[in-house]
């Protein structure tokens, strides 16, 4: 069942692929984006996980993590995802337990939708990945914004293999927060 904001985001506590715990869904004071993306070798999450590296260093500056899902298990994410070092933690679910907490869903027609409308991503995300991009699950994608205080701000249940929350949207997120803040203080 998909989740609805506001309401508290499921407690969760993950290992990263370095062994370290990461817990989800309680109050840190850090505000988070919690992404979880479709299998390791996805050529649209790959593309996104790039994206996300490279604006990573001014989201943390503004308060906020990112933490990564990827249904696969740790030896096809250090091959594909984690080849590259990544600056927020990425967690293993092969099992898929964390999806289903949170409502991800599965569908062929969204994974071939995207790869119908979403060809220079795609093609992107290909170069990162090699021909083991066209052999993925059926996964598709969802993005939280999760508070500080641990509660589900807004949701994003992808419509398609390649749709994620639109920056402008996490941007907004953490610009409310912090307006918020400083009124406040």
């Amino acid at each position: 069942m998909k989740l609805a904001a506001p309401n508290p985001a499921p407690r969760m506590y993950l290992k990263d692929i370095d062994g370290k715990t990461i817990v989800i869904g309680k109050a840190s004071g850090r505000r988070t984006l919690l992404c979880f993306f479709r299998d390791a070798a996805c050529p649209f999450c790959n593309f996104r996980i790039y994206e996300l590296t490279a604006k990573y260093g001014a989201l943390q500056r503004l308060g906020l993590d990112v933490v990564a899902i990827f249904q696969s298990d740790v030896g096809a994410i250090r091959r594909f995802v984690a080849k590259q070092p990544r600056p927020f933690p990425v967690i293993a679910d092969p099992r898929g337990l964390a999806y289903e907490t949170y409502g991800i869903e599965r569908s062929l027609w969204g994974k071939l939708k995207a790869i119908v409308t979403r060809i220079p991503t795609l093609l992107k995300g290909l170069r990162l990945v090699g021909l083991a991009g066209l052999n993925t699950n059926n996964v598709m994608p969802a993005d939280f914004l999760i508070d500080t205080e641990g509660r589900i701000v807004e949701t994003w249940y992808a419509r398609d293999a390649g749709d994620h929350i639109p920056f402008e949207r996490i941007e907004l997120f953490v610009a409310r927060d912090l307006i918020e803040r400083s009124a406040a203080a």
